[in-house]
């Protein structure tokens, strides 16, 4: 490595192109993407609390004790509680990309244009509401779906089975409000049918008195988890949020 005394004008200048060239593209392509991601999530926003009102409409008349209602909690998440689920859904701040082989990497629409690399992702979560309610921490929820959107505000959708899956190729997977609204209603229906599993009595023949302050009723039934639409399209574990 030369001693710093020696670096030359021209090797200075040709780091602060590098560096420059490097903010100019991938950085200047992240920050459009995190501003498609936030207008994604503001669309998802939108489309929840209008099926929201559209289902009480229907559900009013028909029981009023089922309630469902949406809840924003900040700029980055909200929930929609029905019956006894509740769907969560999140912003994050990154901008991932994904190894060469997975999903719709290695399509041409992909390939063609290294920004679209690079993906904005919002996360759907199915909790039991009452897990929210009694703050049980040590219940478990459980991934719907995860949406990545793009430079160019193209969109791809992987999780559960009950979710309308887009192609691989993301060329024609324009995000649009029927889109996004798809997306809610599938998850909700997912949701719906993951049914409560009560444990067998052997497991719940003890309790802790931290279980009992922290509100753990034993004889509570757990989510039996979702089965993914395929090893391509949901192999989530391990990659980057």
């Amino acid at each position: 490595m030369p001693h710093i005394d020696s670096v030359t004008p021209e090797a200075v200048t040709e780091r602060l192109t590098l560096i420059f060239e490097g903010l100019r593209q991938k950085s200047t392509a992240k920050q459009a993407i995190y501003r498609n991601t936030i207008a994604a999530f503001d669309l998802l926003r939108k489309v929840s609390q209008e099926l929201v009102v559209e289902l009480s409409r229907k559900l009013t008349p028909v029981d009023a004790s089922v309630v469902i209602e949406y809840r924003p909690v900040n700029e980055m998440e909200f929930h929609i509680r029905f019956s006894g689920d509740l769907l969560v859904f999140v912003l994050h701040s990154n901008i991932v990309t994904f190894p060469d082989t997975y999903g719709p990497m290695p399509t041409a629409y992909v390939e063609e244009d290294f920004r679209r690399r690079f993906f904005g992702h919002i996360m759907a979560y199915n909790f039991m509401a009452d897990s929210i309610k009694y703050q049980r921490l040590n219940d478990p929820g459980y991934l719907v779906g995860r949406l990545l959107i793009n430079i160019d505000n193209h969109y791809f959708l992987e999780g559960v089975q009950q979710l309308e899956m887009p192609d691989l190729d993301m060329s024609d997977n324009f995000l649009t409000s029927d889109a996004m609204k798809l997306f809610v209603e599938s998850a909700m229906i997912a949701a719906v049918n993951n049914d409560l599993i009560a444990p067998p009595l052997p497991e719940i023949q003890k309790i802790t008195v931290k279980q009992k302050i922290e509100n753990q009723q034993v004889s509570r039934g757990s989510k039996v988890g979702f089965s993914f639409y395929s090893q391509q399209h949901s192999n989530i574990d391990g990659l980057p949020y």
